[in-house]
């Protein structure tokens, strides 16, 4: 393992997430105080040497307003993601927002050998239709 992260977690050369894409979806369900809906479409890609298990996720979406929200929880999509080298795990999920809105995150998972390992999320905007300059 290389490259050690605060809390016993390690980055794996190789190990790497990719968001493909981001689309407002206006038509999916949002609460009135959040009202604009964006789904990813996102795959954590395996070019490591190791086997590596995903077995948990942190989103953090920082408003322009200054309000941060955390989600944290086990799995992705209600799966943990074994991933041999060379394998990839695509999957889209979504977040509802308020106004413009940076993200980013991480995923947790364990080597083979038990190791704890991270592998961070690449920042993206969130901008409801509008906001854009």
């Amino acid at each position: 393992m290389v490259g050690g992260v605060s809390g016993g977690f390690f980055e794996i050369p190789g190990l790497e997430v990719e968001l493909e894409e981001v689309v407002h979806m206006p038509h999916l369900d949002a609460p009135k105080d959040r009202p604009f809906p964006f789904v990813y479409f996102i795959s954590i890609i395996n070019n490591s040497a190791e086997k590596v298990t995903i077995f948990g996720r942190k989103w953090i979406l920082k408003e322009e307003g200054g309000e941060t929200l955390v989600f944290e929880g086990e799995g992705v999509v209600g799966e943990f993601p074994v991933l041999n080298p060379g394998e990839r795990f695509s999957y889209n999920s979504y977040h509802v927002i308020k106004t413009r809105t940076v993200v980013t995150g991480s995923f947790f998972g364990k080597d083979s050998d038990g190791g704890k390992v991270v592998v961070h999320i690449p920042g993206f905007d969130l901008e409801p239709p509008g906001d854009q300059e």
